[in-house]
């Protein structure tokens, strides 16, 4: 069995980036780009539920505003594209990783490789993300999930993962670790899991903190 190389990050430890990031340099698209390099990376951002429909930054009463745009600028680098579609209100899961499966194999038609291409998504966009990689097949892609896992996906055929496999969760937040996904994956090929602890529960993913944002990007340009 494939045991998860655990790292545990406490908010002291990114005491002097603690503050959300702004903004990066790369290039964001919210379609997959016309024109293809094959010698580039590309990497998929696929938000959570409440960003679904017409609004880039919606709130929960909760857990505040849901800052997609300011996401988005700061998972963006010049070392990658990243594409990150606004899925419209009421998306249909499964559809919808289909589209990205579709997407991902038309970048290897193209020239792209497997191990080039990366699928990063947060809760709802999480499942469609899992769903998306067991569509793709490709043990080669890469796969991080954000506060994603939960009790309902246990013993589910469907939420299974392939390739090199990510994982950061908050550790007040009901979404906890991946392991049981690890544990009905057969096509996984390295795993790395990451617990962050800002109290913030699920909103800690709704902004671009140090402590999420730094280690992805790190996995996305490594």
């Amino acid at each position: 069995m494939l045991k998860i190389l655990k790292v545990a990050i406490v908010t002291s430890f990114f005491y002097s980036l603690a503050q959300p990031i702004n903004a990066y340099a790369g290039a964001i698209f919210e379609r997959l780009p016309i024109q293809i390099n094959a010698d580039e990376k590309y990497v998929f951002y696929s938000h959570g539920l409440i960003v679904e429909g017409t609004n880039p930054t919606p709130t929960n009463p909760r857990w505040g505003i849901y800052d997609f745009p300011k996401v988005k600028a700061a998972l963006a680098s010049e070392r990658y594209n990243l594409i990150a579609y606004h899925r419209e209100k009421k998306t249909k899961l499964r559809e919808f990783a289909r589209k990205l499966a579709a997407d991902v194999d038309l970048l290897i038609k193209r020239g792209v490789k497997p191990e080039n291409i990366s699928l990063v998504g947060f809760s709802r966009g999480g499942e469609i993300t899992i769903l998306a990689s067991s569509y793709i097949k490709s043990t080669a892609i890469n796969i991080v999930l954000l506060a994603t896992c939960s009790d309902f996906m246990k013993g589910h055929p469907e939420f299974t993962v392939v390739g090199n496999f990510h994982s950061i969760y908050e550790t007040t937040d009901g979404n906890g670790s991946c392991q049981f996904i690890i544990e009905q994956s057969d096509k996984v090929k390295t795993m790395q899991e990451i617990a962050i602890s800002t109290g913030e529960e699920h909103g800690a993913f709704y902004r671009p903190l140090a402590e999420w944002v730094v280690p992805v990007k790190a996995w996305l340009e490594g």
